[in-house]
């Protein structure tokens, strides 16, 4: 397979030349929902190309690439974030270390061996984790950790362009250690003016953290305000 994309045409997989030019997000397909585009590469170019125009990787091991645009898009304003009663709790108690971009590579490996429902194996390849560890090196990938008596027991990570942020993965070994990491992620990107938080799926965990579903038009309308501002 070349570095070029073979693009989804009426259920049909057809080239596409062009570096990081992906197909307009209107022939993403509705089955399966946001598939647009199939092959390429994860070099740093083409993965913050992507970004840009609304659209992530998403494939196992062992698959091409798979490049995708769900419609609706699940996303997280900061100004909406809700906690609950009983996290609040675990908040003021101050279990855990919380540190912001000390361990990046150790999170995406963590999120990779972490067990979801419904789930089998991951996404988090070898290779994806070298590549975001590159855009990670770039300062364009970041990480919020929580430690605990030493250990990394939990975290997230996404990738921060201007004033959006695009969510990838959390993982925890200690209960709520995920969600505080979470939370504080949420406050640090606050702090920088970040708009909108890009969450891609709709989760019960997502939806209790004050997540919502926007159409792709709408998504598309705030992204590219967002990315091209600064904090």
């Amino acid at each position: 397979m070349s570095n070029g994309y073979y693009q989804l045409e009426h259920g049909r997989v057809a080239a596409v030349d062009g570096d990081c030019v992906f197909p307009p997000l209107s022939q993403a397909l509705t089955e399966p929902n946001g598939l647009i585009a199939i092959g390429g590469d994860l070099t740093a170019a083409r993965l913050l190309s992507a970004y840009r125009q609304g659209i992530f990787p998403w494939f196992s091991q062992g698959e091409p690439i798979m490049w995708w645009s769900p419609n609706p898009r699940m996303v997280l304003l900061p100004e909406e974030l809700k906690i609950s009663s009983s996290l609040k709790k675990t908040l003021k108690k101050n279990l855990f270390d919380v540190r912001f971009n000390t361990a990046f590579r150790e999170v995406m490996i963590a999120c990779s061996k972490a067990f979801r429902d419904g789930q089998a194996g991951t996404w988090i390849s070898p290779e994806m984790i070298d590549a975001y560890c590159k855009l990670h090196d770039l300062g364009d990938a970041i990480s919020m950790e929580s430690w605990l008596d030493g250990k990394l027991v939990g975290g997230c990570y996404g990738i921060k362009i201007g004033r959006m942020f695009y969510g990838e993965s959390m993982f925890h070994h200690v209960s709520d250690a995920s969600k505080v990491a979470f939370v504080h992620l949420v406050n640090h990107l606050k702090n920088q003016g970040v708009g909108m938080i890009d969450c891609q799926m709709k989760t019960p965990l997502l939806t209790s953290f004050g997540g919502r579903e926007i159409n792709r038009e709408e998504f598309m309308q705030n992204l590219l305000k967002l990315i091209e501002s600064s904090s």
